[in-house]
């Protein structure tokens, strides 16, 4: 049955976010790595027969958003696949990401043909490369950022290609972790392919891929009826990156946004060339960026799938620091420079949305990376986490505190479990009181995090902004505080650190990061 009521297509929607939730879930429950079973740094997707994004959890947006454009890019480079097939793949420049996201794809077969795909992306504590946990605070170009993984098949026809997996655990520093989350992805597959062919029993196949087409139409009227309402026009906003980890000058990003009846223009000329350091970003992180921010200013209910951007136009221009080419170094992209790239866009849509639009959160993922030998087993470890900060003000009330914005959303990782899987102590994990942004409606609270490394040497690096470039403030509202970055030796003498660098840690040394609050929102009635 091809026809599809309404109700028929909810049911169909609903069906296919839930197969989404559902693969997260078992991600996270089967995982290995403290960044993914206690931080749910991953998500999950599923694709329609011609790779476009159908259905996503809310899991990270910066993961879901690049995946519109790298599904599709992967599948055309590599041989048709067979029932049973499983891609792998972290290269950037396919996959829309940084190297430490791995991606897993694999076709979802219904009499004899691929109806659909579904598709797992996880941040993997390391991936080899020049520092601990592959996020150097200045690398260069990406050969420094760890393995590059073409699209290559790790299952052929639920084989697993055993010289694949050899070849990436060879070359990272925790294999036995990277096994264990590959696994995890791979569980996350097979439930979401399970799941597809129940729908497909129940629809039929030809009704399954009519059905996905008429949810992506769905969405594509949704979103021109909301486009409808707002003005015509033309409205421009910059921001900056406080510098690119390389050099010192800070990174202007500029936009034009166009509105038509029925189009979107995004026109990013003006920004920055590309620079020595890593914040070089993909295009597909700038698609990432726009389609995060058009979600929230659309309709929260507005189903996030390829539909979305039907209508939008992105122009990046070419040897802007927005459209990396090889071998430029990109893995601050996905923590930094989307992070500016959401604050641009939505600058920019508060002039003609003043009532939808939060003032600017911390607007940075304040990555920490930590890596050494554990001295309570001998074994080499890596620690990545992203640090939560000020939320900013919004119309209808203050911003969160504490919390990831924008595009992450994955959690602080609890004290307990940071203590039991690493050799630090937690010395502070707190509120930084005094960093939000006053205003009617003021902005969140930043975070205080300070790790004490014990009875070891440690590798430590940062890659964190708003540092020089305060969280802005909307209509009155003041901006938020910068974030600042510390060390304090083991007599207690302390001294600044940059915002993006690798450094050495001795024992009893303390690292800390003090994340940015929000902008506030409106002015402060006296």
């Amino acid at each position: 049955m091809t026809d599809f009521d309404p109700i028929r297509l909810e049911v169909l929607k609903n069906a296919l976010e839930a197969t989404a939730q559902e693969m997260g879930v078992v991600l996270k429950l089967t995982s290995f790595s403290p960044n993914i079973k206690e931080r749910m740094d991953a998500s999950c997707a599923i694709f329609d027969a011609r790779a476009q994004l159908v259905a996503q959890a809310e899991h990270v947006p910066v993961h879901l958003g690049s995946m519109l454009k790298a599904v599709g890019p992967t599948l055309a480079l590599i041989e048709p696949l067979q029932d049973g097939d499983v891609v792998i793949v972290n290269d950037p420049y396919l996959a829309g990401a940084h190297l430490p996201d791995i991606t897993l794809i694999a076709p979802v077969f219904v009499a004899g043909r691929a109806v659909a795909y579904v598709a797992s992306r996880a941040h993997h504590s390391d991936v080899g490369g020049m520092e601990p946990g592959s996020m150097p605070g200045r690398s260069t170009e990406i050969y420094q950022e760890g393995l590059i993984i073409p699209p290559v098949l790790l299952y052929r026809r639920s084989v697993e290609q055993r010289d694949i997996m050899a070849m990436v655990l060879a070359n990272v520093r925790t294999p036995e972790e990277r096994r264990g989350d590959i696994n995890a992805q791979l569980a996350a597959l097979r439930i979401g392919i399970r799941r597809v062919e129940e729908m497909a029993d129940r629809f039929g196949a030809d009704g399954l891929e009519a059905g996905m087409n008429a949810i992506l139409d769905y969405t594509e009227r949704r979103m021109l009826k909301r486009l409808a309402e707002f003005p015509t026009g033309s409205w421009s906003a910059e921001d900056c990156l406080d510098d690119d980890g390389a050099d010192p000058d800070p990174v202007p990003i500029r936009l034009k946004v166009e509105l038509r009846p029925d189009r979107m223009i995004f026109d990013f000329d003006g920004s920055a060339p590309l620079r020595r350091g890593n914040i070089n970003a993909v295009q597909a992180m700038v698609h990432s960026a726009v389609f995060y921010s058009i979600k929230i200013l659309m309709d929260p209910t507005l189903p996030p799938n390829a539909g979305v951007m039907r209508p939008v136009e992105i122009r990046v221009p070419e040897g802007s620091f927005l459209d990396a080419r090889r071998p430029a170094a990109v893995c601050a992209a996905n923590t930094e420079t989307t992070q500016r790239l959401a604050d641009t866009v939505l600058k920019v849509f508060a002039q003609f949305a003043p009532d939808r639009i939060a003032a600017a959160s911390q607007g940075t993922m304040n990555l920490i990376g930590i890596g050494g030998r554990d001295p309570r087993n001998g074994k080499p470890y890596t620690y990545i986490e992203t640090i939560g900060g000020g939320q900013g003000g919004r119309p209808m009330g203050p911003g969160m505190s504490g919390v990831h914005a924008n595009m992450s959303n994955t959690l602080n990782t609890p004290i307990e479990a940071l203590e039991i899987s690493y050799p630090f102590r937690v010395e502070r994990y707190e509120l930084r009181e005094g960093s939000a942004g006053p205003g009617r409606h003021p902005g969140g609270e930043g975070i205080v995090r300070a790790l004490r490394i014990l009875d070891h040497e440690a590798r430590v690096s940062l890659q964190t902004d708003r540092r020089i470039f305060a969280p802005y403030g909307l209509h009155g509202g003041s901006d938020g505080s910068t974030g600042l970055n510390w060390m304090e030796d083991a007599a207690g003498n302390r001294r600044a650190l940059p915002g993006k660098g690798s450094l050495t840690l001795k024992p009893g040394e303390v690292v800390a990061v003090e994340t940015p609050g929000g902008g506030g929102w409106g002015a402060k009635e006296s």
